[in-house]
């Protein structure tokens, strides 16, 4: 099970691994996330990253290092990751990587509450959503091949992971309205009487009285 943590922002672990490398100010932060490509898998605000910074500080995750000058502009302060800091993130990172998070993601609410919808507007949704998909795919697909160029693999590894996430969902999506297409997905029959008689099938009320195990952890 993960652990629960003072901090809890994704932000905040990328701003810990960052400055692992060297002190930086905020802005530095910034573009060198932007620079890196992560702005496809961290959520960058510059105004937030400044509160970022000052949540880490408080906890003494991270220090005041020093103070950069450059000709006439103002003066930034550099930040660098403590020895606590360093801890917090090497055990957060770690934690994240093997333990799996129990995480709703809103497509699987959605197809949670399918049946609502008539099989055919569901199969026109889908389709909708498989284009946007197909453009998603494309552009990240764009974006490896740009960063695969100018840098190495480990990091741009997170969206290599996301296309093939995205792919992975586009060859769902596919398999699922063919069965739709071909009525061959049990249960079509009590879907489509639902939305035909407005009245809920026998078989959907005689499954709110069994007991059906769906918890994997007691399956085990």
């Amino acid at each position: 099970m993960a652990k629960r943590r003072k901090l809890s922002n994704p932000l905040a672990l990328t701003v810990m691994v960052l400055l692992a490398e060297r002190s930086m100010h905020p802005y530095e932060i910034a573009q060198t996330l932007r620079r890196r490509g992560k702005q496809h898998s961290v959520k960058i605000n510059f105004g937030s990253l400044y509160t970022v910074v000052q949540n880490l500080e408080k906890h003494a995750y991270v220090e005041v290092t020093g103070v950069q000058r450059q000709g006439n502009r103002p003066e930034r302060t550099l930040y660098g990751i403590t020895e606590a800091g360093r801890a917090e993130m090497l055990d957060w990172l770690s934690d994240l990587i093997a333990v799996p998070a129990a995480e709703f993601p809103v497509f699987d609410t959605a197809l949670s509450l399918l049946p609502v919808l008539p099989p055919d507007e569901v199969a026109e949704l889908l389709s909708d959503r498989e284009q946007a998909l197909a453009v998603q795919s494309a552009a990240l697909r764009g974006v490896l091949g740009q960063l695969g160029d100018a840098l190495p693999r480990v990091f741009v590894v997170e969206t290599e992971y996301q296309a093939h996430m995205i792919e992975a969902q586009l060859a769902w999506i596919r398999g699922f309205r063919k069965e739709l297409g071909d009525a061959t997905i049990s249960g079509i029959e009590e879907w489509k009487s639902f939305h035909e008689t407005g009245e809920v099938p026998q078989d959907w009320q005689d499954l709110d009285e069994q007991e059906i195990v769906l918890d994997p952890e007691r399956t085990r």
